[in-house]
């Protein structure tokens, strides 16, 4: 809750104001049973026209400046509840975004949807109640007692009695049906889960013909959902009835004591009515405070669960560990390959994915010069995507070091060492907006015929020409107004627009027929002098002209060399060749 409160302290004036005007109107409602009763006691009994309309027009005051202070009061909670959320949601995306891979699968996507949108909406909510109930609900409620002792002592006892009994039921409801309510925001992040996966694969869904499986298991942990609901729903129901049998009880008893002193003429009916709306008001403010209680437990957990993403740190920090000779404070700028320093090596480098019992890369050294082709080849789950994930640094090596421009990459600013990398990942994804918007993720001042040059390098430029809306034209969320090999030249010329030094193509042409992968490749040859270039692929033949070629299997690297060389060294790329290519294309 230290969190929240810190947020809040930015709206100290607005959260002040809020629960005071709150109590002023509750103020002023508290003298609406005594207005009530002189109007009975001395207009109704004494037939006084003018005395009931005046009475009658101090209820009205009462009322719009109730309806005033009511205003005024929710304006200010719903500031300072909406600007804390605001504040709260802001710095959690933020939080989220500096978060490395790994803790992003440790804590799951769905779970992070729900932390930003549904826990955070609880605390806003739960903010915006307690600043307009937490302090009028038990001052009507004191209040109210302490009205009716002034009203008469004997009737005022009744009270004494009810508010005890009302507080141990709605407390007790309460304490049960806290714990449960977490267990509801829990199986909330399942369904959650299984909603995103279905939306997300929904086309493989139906591929497959899998929709009534897909339903069934929806339904499943739907239900568990609804039953525990109903479960924690059917507990807080019985809130509503039993304060109600206990105060209409009170109220019959404060009736017939009441119609007893009336009877012996030590008490008004004016004053009666007063009572027993004193008891109203106590009603309607303890189930208020009731459900306040329930929301603030709602928020209180949503809160405890934002607080575990914000106390998840980053793996991966900026850089600069002190340990490092080379590491110099507020350096931005990586230094220049140049002479034998190569542009990307890797020493012993040994890596595990979080929970792993055998390593994903073991023992893996090679360099990369300057302006070198670095072809990466391997069968599926050989390790050349998480090969290709330590050159940027989404993940951290277990052991060894990966070098960048001879400097180990845990000590090169994040930024730096990013904005020097153009990386074509294996899902080609794009984003809603213009294809100009797309190419600028790349590089924010591109100009026009920087854009062009670099689709023409990837071979994209013809199929955009053919729009006939230059880079104008219109993209949907994720590319899906686009084929497969469409999205993936764009992604790739999205990296080249940065000119970058390095460039790392994860298998990024896979869904483009041969010709066309020819020609990306031989372009990108062409105009990338000084780039180095990493191309991951499952085809030799997209990797057979690169200067080196690595060959993983297993997380090992199998060999290391040119085409030719490791036709004759490697058994690995041997058997891979010859299961695509022909016996010309192998020599």
């Amino acid at each position: 809750m230290k969190r929240l409160l810190s947020y809040m302290a930015k709206y100290r004036k607005e959260s002040l104001i809020a629960p005071l005007f709150k109590m002023l109107e509750a103020s002023f409602e508290l003298f609406v049973p005594l207005v009530v009763a002189s109007m009975i006691d001395t207009g109704i009994w004494n037939q006084d026209i003018p005395y009931i309309l005046k009475m009658g027009g101090i209820l009205a005051a009462l009322a719009v400046i109730g309806i005033v202070c009511s205003l005024t009061a929710q304006y200010f909670a719903a500031k300072a509840a909406i600007g804390a959320g605001t504040g709260l949601r802001n710095d959690l995306f933020a939080h989220i975004n500096r978060l490395s891979y790994r803790e992003i699968d440790q804590i799951g996507t769905a779970t992070l949807i729900t932390r930003m949108t549904n826990d955070i909406n609880v605390v806003q909510n739960g903010v915006n109640m307690v600043l307009r109930l937490f302090l009028r609900s038990p001052f009507v409620v004191f209040g109210a007692m302490i009205m009716a002792f002034t009203v008469d002592v004997k009737g005022a006892l009744v009270f004494v009695c009810a508010i005890p009994m009302l507080s141990v039921v709605v407390f007790g409801i309460l304490l049960v049906s806290m714990p449960l309510y977490k267990k509801v925001q829990k199986q909330l992040d399942k369904v959650t889960q299984s909603t995103r996966e279905t939306l997300l694969g929904v086309r493989v869904i139906r591929a497959f013909n899998r929709q009534e499986s897909e339903t069934r298991h929806f339904e499943e942990e739907n239900t568990v959902l609804v039953k525990l609901q109903v479960f924690v729903g059917k507990i807080s129901a019985l809130l509503n009835p039993v304060t109600y049998v206990i105060i209409n009880v009170a109220i019959v008893v404060l009736i017939w004591t009441g119609a007893c002193q009336v009877n012996a003429g030590t008490l008004t009916q004016g004053k009666v009515v007063a009572l027993v709306n004193y008891m109203s008001q106590i009603l309607v403010e303890l189930i208020k405070l009731a459900n306040l209680i329930i929301l603030i437990s709602k928020a209180m957990a949503s809160m405890n669960r934002v607080d575990s993403v914000f106390a998840v740190q980053p793996g991966i920090q900026g850089g600069r560990s002190p340990e490092r000779e080379d590491c110099r404070q507020g350096e931005k700028e990586l230094l220049k390959a140049g002479g034998d320093i190569p542009k990307v090596a890797f020493e012993n480098v040994e890596f595990f994915y979080e929970g792993a019992k055998e390593p994903s890369l073991s023992g893996i050294s090679f360099t990369a010069m300057e302006g070198q082709t670095i072809g990466i080849i391997g069968g599926t789950g050989s390790g050349k995507t998480t090969l290709a994930n330590l050159i940027p640094r989404f993940y951290d090596v277990f052991s060894g070091s990966v070098l960048v421009d001879g400097r180990d990459v845990r000590t090169i600013e994040l930024e730096s060492l990013r904005d020097q990398i153009g990386i074509v990942p294996q899902k080609a994804v794009l984003f809603r907006g213009t294809l100009r918007d797309n190419m600028r993720w790349g590089k924010k001042d591109a100009t026009d015929e920087e854009i062009y040059r670099a689709l023409e390098i990837a071979q994209a430029k013809e199929f955009v020409d053919e729009k006939k809306q230059g880079l104008d034209m219109k993209i949907n969320q994720g590319g899906k107004n686009l084929s497969g090999g469409q999205r993936q030249r764009l992604t790739i010329a999205r990296a080249l627009v940065r000119s970058p030094q390095i460039l790392i193509m994860d298998d990024s042409a896979s869904a483009l027929d041969f010709a066309t992968d020819a020609r990306l490749r031989r372009a990108i040859r062409e105009h990338t002098e000084g780039m180095t270039v990493f191309i991951i692929s499952q085809r030799a033949s997209a990797v057979k002209q690169a200067d080196t070629i690595l060959v993983l299997d297993d997380g090992r690297l199998a060999g290391k060399g040119t085409h030719s060389q490791l036709m004759e060294s490697c058994e690995v790329y041997r058997e891979i060749c010859l299961s695509q290519l022909s016996k010309e294309e192998v020599q």
